[in-house]
This record gives C-alpha cells, sequence and structure tokens, in this order.
C-alpha cells in the first residue's frame, strides 16, 4: 500500500524560523524532554491544566501520552492537532490547534508551550501564526479562539500582535483557587489585516478529509 495510513505525519507548516509537524516518537522524546527542563516559574502556572506539576519524569511522560492520545482519539469531527516547533532543528515547544465539530463550525482553538530557553525570542507568535495560516488559508476557517490568564501578558501579546480581540472572561479552577481568564477570537478579516509572518504549508491535500472538511 503507497498511502500512509495516517497522512497527517505528512504535513509540515514552515516560517522563517520555524518547521511545525506531527512528531514522531523520536522527535516526541524530544518534546518531553524539553517540557521536563521546564515551561514556566513553578510559583505559578499559566495553564487552566495544571499539566506542569510533577517531577521532571511525570512531566515527560505526560506529555508523551498526551500527545499519542491526539492521534489514537482522532476523529473528523473532534480533533487535536499537536505539533513539535523545531527551530533550527531543534525541539522548542508545541502547538495545538483543536477543532469540535469543525467541519460545521469552521471554528479552531489553540494552544502552545516554549521551553524556557526559547522563550523571548517571538517563537510564540510565529508558530501561532503558522497554525493560523493552516486554519485561516488552509481549512477555510471562520473563527479562531483563545483564552490566556490575565496575568499572563507574554501570551495576551501573541494574540494581541496578531489581532485577536478581547472576547469575554471566563473563570475556572486551577490548582484548588480560582482563576480569570481573558477569552480572545479571531475572525478572517483580522487574520488577514494583521498577517505578518510568511507560511508555507505541505502536504495539507492527502489529509484534509482528516479535519472534516
Amino acid at each position: 500500500m503507497d498511502l500512509h495510513p495516517w497522512p497527517l505525519y505528512g504535513l509540515r507548516l514552515r516560517t522563517p524560523r520555524l518547521e511545525l509537524r506531527l512528531p514522531d516518537l523520536e522527535l516526541l522524546g524530544e518534546l518531553s524532554a524539553v517540557a521536563a527542563g521546564g515551561v514556566h516559574d513553578p510559583d505559578r502556572m499559566p495553564f487552566s491544566v495544571a499539566w506542569t506539576d510533577g517531577k521532571p519524569e511525570e512531566v515527560a511522560r505526560s506529555v508523551f501520552q498526551h500527545v499519542l492520545g491526539t492521534v489514537a482519539s482522532w476523529s473528523a469531527e473532534n480533533w487535536t492537532l499537536s505539533l513539535v516547533v523545531l527551530h533550527d532543528g531543534e525541539v522548542v515547544g508545541r502547538q495545538d490547534l483543536i477543532g469540535r465539530n469543525f467541519g460545521a463550525l469552521r471554528e479552531v482553538e489553540t494552544g502552545s508551550w516554549l521551553g524556557l530557553p526559547y522563550q523571548g525570542r517571538g517563537l510564540g507568535t510565529e508558530m501561532r501564526a503558522a497554525v493560523l495560516h493552516l486554519a485561516f488559508a488552509g481549512l477555510g476557517a471562520r473563527y479562531a479562539v483563545s483564552a490566556s490568564m490575565l496575568d499572563n501578558p507574554g501570551s495576551l501579546g501573541v494574540s494581541r500582535r496578531l489581532g485577536y480581540a478581547d472576547d469575554g472572561l471566563r473563570t475556572e479552577l486551577v490548582r484548588d483557587a480560582p482563576v480569570t481568564l481573558q477569552r480572545l477570537r479571531l475572525d478572517r478579516e483580522r487574520w488577514e489585516a494583521h498577517r505578518r509572518v510568511e507560511v508555507t504549508v505541505e502536504g495539507l491535500d492527502a489529509c484534509r478529509t482528516a479535519f472534516g472538511i
């Protein structure tokens, strides 16, 4: 059989500095090691799910299992594309693009993280721009949504540079305490107006049906 049973492994997103791809086992091991090395100051939790709590080996195992789980649980109605981010061939973090009933709603959600040594270089903006290009230009999305803690200016800054508008607040329980998140929304018109990063996509045609389109 010539066709790969999971053509999403052939999908590539490229920006001037980055390549994003679904990780094979070797890259997934490298990604897990980056997570184990630290993603944020342990005194604060920037994520609504406290997946970074635990010993380094526990964090690494959690990342490894989670990404494999996104492949195993994929359906055209509900999917999470969890991409490893490479800079000069080195794994630096992860960028997710999530669709729920995407074929009907044409709305995606994003989530991401970078290892501590790679923060503060503008890579977060570039990797988000890559998946937004995939969503809007490649998949025909109408909206992209995200959410960030109010005390996470880095994440909020990435969203606002890319054109997201505030979309209300929500409260969640994190580490057994209530926290407030800023919801953000980006429509196609604002995405086009704020495009600054050149993105190329390779291998999309072979896996369009996997996205429910």
